[in-house]
């Protein structure tokens, strides 16, 4: 089991009901996803997990996707964790982090960093159903008129399980570099600069446990576009497709 890990200043969580933080719905974000409804939802035809509670974006500064070597978007991702691993928050509920921007003078081929100074953030989380197999996170945040360059996404779904599922493999794509967890465990990494393609990384064998499996992932980027998709597929490669997605844990 992940630590608690905190940015550079404390964490303060502040929990909204459910009904109540959709009632800010954003339309800019209408044509990629919906607000996620109280119905039970399964993966899409091909398996795709299309249910997810999304993290508006944290601050990163990275000039090049160049950097994001296993050990790099670790260490990152390990020290810009702004919650509880064990805990499933709530769509609506914020988090306060400190991070750091960097100062810059001049533009264009003469822009150069000169300094970096203390940025605080208060970010959402939101409950979305996506309505492509993929997660479009560069236009979560453009949609939401947050930074969309050198930026952090944190994302979490659960998976129900009717019965214990032995030797499944967590199948992922992402734009650029990401990091998931399976119930607390380290299950898949793809670092470098990478386009998002179906099955890019696949997992060493899991088995998801009979109800509710907690998946957590990261997505790191610089410049260029942000997104993910995830499945599980069976020994054969078929999709895992006789699961429930829920944002509940209890």
């Amino acid at each position: 089991m992940i630590k608690k890990i905190c940015l550079i200043a404390c964490i303060s969580l502040m929990t909204m009901a459910d009904a109540s933080a959709q009632k800010g719905w954003n339309e800019a974000l209408n044509p990629y996803f919906t607000p996620a409804s109280g119905e039970i939802m399964t993966p899409d035809a091909d398996g795709f997990i299309k249910r997810w509670l999304l993290l508006e974006p944290i601050v990163k500064p990275n000039r090049s996707n160049t950097v994001f070597t296993d050990s790099y978007i670790r260490d990152v991702f390990m020290n810009n964790v702004p919650f509880p691993f064990e805990v499933m928050p709530k769509a609506g509920s914020k988090v306060k982090v400190v991070t750091e921007e960097e100062i810059v003078e001049g533009s264009g081929w003469q822009a150069k960093v000169v300094g970096k100074r203390p940025l605080k953030q208060t970010l959402k989380w939101y409950a979305l159903d996506s309505k492509l197999f993929n997660v479009k996170l560069y236009r979560f945040a453009t949609g939401l008129q947050n930074q969309r360059y050198g930026v952090i996404f944190w994302a979490q779904t659960i998976i129900e399980a009717p019965e214990d599922m032995e030797n499944v493999r967590m199948a992922v794509g992402s734009n650029s570099a990401s990091m998931w967890w399976l119930n607390g465990k380290e299950a898949v990494i793809l670092s470098g600069d990478r386009r998002m393609v179906k099955d890019d990384c696949v997992s060493p064998r899991l088995t998801l446990k009979k109800g509710k499996n907690h998946i957590i992932g990261a997505v790191i980027n610089g410049p260029g576009m942000s997104d993910f998709c995830l499945r599980f597929i069976n020994e054969d490669g078929s999709p895992v497709k006789n699961v429930k997605v829920t944002l509940n844990d209890k």
